[in-house]
């Protein structure tokens, strides 16, 4: 039978980093890789599961990986994420690895392992698409999907997100390219955050894995997402040298009449401080019942009952 794992790059806290292990873990992973970014009180409980692999990013681990490199450390948590995604590719033991972050869950409707099982050979990657998290109370998490056609995509977004649907992708705040699998044993490739690069071109052979979503926690609450907004303005997903959302992929113009979340936000704040960036949370990121009805109209609402803290219960003595 196929044997499947996970590799992530987290800095988060520990009740986090537990949560998305044990789900993993529930799933059936065969291996669960955590190269912790900075010190955690999950480390302990982590390394005592024997599907868990662990390792801290300290200064003796990042000398150990890059010797000759000037600055050890990559200044990037993406290089970070590269490298170690890259080191733990190199020493798995199952045949699949998907590189995803500490708050992104995989999500299937049949088990996984089947799934990549029925893979052609030549299948070297498979594809998992994302939906992201709404804000919202009760027994269900609310998520937002898009349109995998880019045209039908730019044409549905401003109709379900009235004022700041023409500066966003599909009402995504981060990526909607999603992440992969990749098929372990091969040579001279760059494991990266959405893409496989080999000698022989980007992701070979990639399939899409239909039966499997990935979901994104990425704005759980109001304070959730302001707990993370300055550092994703900095370094992350919101940073200013990254591409306007409405731009098709590969597409780097700065166009003025597209900008990007960067310069979005700033005008927010220029206009109104936290309050500009609530009224944005509230149209994009609630749970309201306007918006799970125009999600609803368009194909693109999905509603799923989430156990992460049973599944610790379940896989952790903590």
């Amino acid at each position: 039978m196929t044997t499947w794992g996970i590799v992530a790059t987290v800095k988060a806290e520990p009740d986090t980093i537990l949560e998305f292990a044990a789900h993993h873990l529930e799933l059936g992973a065969d291996e669960v890789n955590i190269y912790l970014d900075a010190p955690s009180d999950a480390k302990d409980v982590l390394a005592a599961h024997p599907k868990v692999n662990v390792l801290q990013c300290d200064d003796k681990y990042w000398k150990m990986r890059r010797p000759k490199e000037t600055h050890q450390r990559p200044p990037m948590h993406q290089g970070r994420q590269f490298a170690n995604a890259k080191w733990a590719y190199m020493h798995t033991s199952v045949d699949w690895l998907a590189h995803i972050d500490v708050d992104e869950f995989l999500w299937p409707k049949t088990d996984i392992k089947t799934q990549l099982d029925k893979l052609p050979s030549d299948c070297l990657c498979a594809r998992i698409r994302p939906i992201e998290a709404l804000s919202g109370d009760g027994e269900e998490t609310h998520f937002k999907a898009c349109s995998e056609n880019w045209m039908q995509r730019l044409d549905e977004t401003p109709k379900i997100y009235p004022e700041f649907g023409p500066y966003l992708n599909g009402g995504f705040l981060s990526h909607v390219a999603g992440k992969l699998f990749v098929r372990t044993g091969l040579q001279d490739i760059k494991f990266k955050i959405h893409n496989l690069e080999t000698p022989s071109g980007n992701n070979p052979g990639e399939v899409l894995l239909e039966n499997t979503e990935l979901l994104h926690m990425h704005a759980k609450s109001w304070e959730d997402w302001l707990k993370t907004y300055q550092y994703r303005k900095t370094m992350g997903s919101y940073r200013e040298e990254l591409a306007p959302p409405i731009q098709p992929p590969g597409v780097r113009e700065n166009d003025p009449d597209a900008p990007n979340l960067h310069r979005l936000f700033l005008a927010l704040e220029d206009a109104g401080g936290d309050t500009g960036l609530r009224q944005f949370f509230n149209e994009v990121c609630a749970a309201t019942p306007e918006l799970l009805q125009r999600l609803r109209t368009y194909g693109h609402l999905r509603s799923y009952k989430t156990d992460f803290a049973g599944a610790v219960l379940r896989h952790f003595k903590t």
